[in-house]
């Protein structure tokens, strides 16, 4: 478990990559939402490679963080689309050209404004994926088109993610689940919105998830 760099257009990038002990097939990349990249998503990827997965969590935002909603409003507003979109791109090259992961199946697991670069990814490289996993994001991203095996996690409460919007979702190749009671970020036991039962309903699906479609 340890900060790694990797270069995107010649400008050196960082992220977090855990290994497991026990490997069991399977590599996930991890995109945090618009707080940046925060000890809760370095986080997960060590519970992730608990579980077996190599996991690996680019900084998109350059190491700058948020914690309130309108700081991150203000530092993704104020972040430059094609220098993220660049720096997502080369860390899913450099994840899997990594030794660890190299030749694994290979899951996003994004969060908001992550979900959407999964989804941005996903799209730019149509073969990289044999799954994704989105929480309370990408909605208005074409998501019955994804041919990709997708998972994805809404709140029924939620002012960025219409629940009329995500209620008329039908997934070409996914399961949709709606939770009752929350509001987005639901799942990030630091923000006000966490709802214990959901997040950990969401967690046991996706673990389960990955563990179909991974390895």
């Amino acid at each position: 478990m340890s900060k790694v760099e990797f270069l995107s257009e010649g400008n050196p990038r960082s992220g977090y990559l855990a290994l497991p002990q026990t490997p069991n097939g399977g590599a996930i990349l991890v995109l945090h939402p618009w707080w940046g990249l925060t000890p809760l998503f370095t986080g997960l990827c060590d519970q992730l490679a608990a579980e077996g997965y190599v996991a690996f969590a680019p900084d998109l935002l350059l190491g700058q963080t948020a914690d309130t909603i309108e700081a991150a409003t203000q530092l993704v507003e104020g972040a430059d689309f094609p220098t993220t979109k660049a720096t997502a791109l080369a860390a899913l090259d450099f994840f899997q050209r990594h030794p660890a992961a190299q030749g694994k199946p290979l899951g996003a697991l994004g969060f908001s404004f992550g979900a959407a670069y999964s989804l941005l990814l996903n799209d730019l490289q149509p073969d990289a994926f044999a799954a994704l996993t989105l929480f309370y994001g990408g909605s208005d991203m074409g998501l019955p088109e994804v041919a990709t095996p997708l998972l994805c996690h809404f709140a029924d409460n939620d002012e960025f993610e219409p629940l009329e919007v995500v209620q008329n979702l039908t997934l070409k190749n996914g399961t949709l689940h709606i939770y009752p009671g929350t509001k987005h970020w639901f799942f990030e036991p630091n923000r006000p919105e966490y709802n214990e039962e959901a997040a950990t309903l969401a967690w046991a699906r996706t673990l389960a998830f990955f563990k179909e479609k991974l390895g």
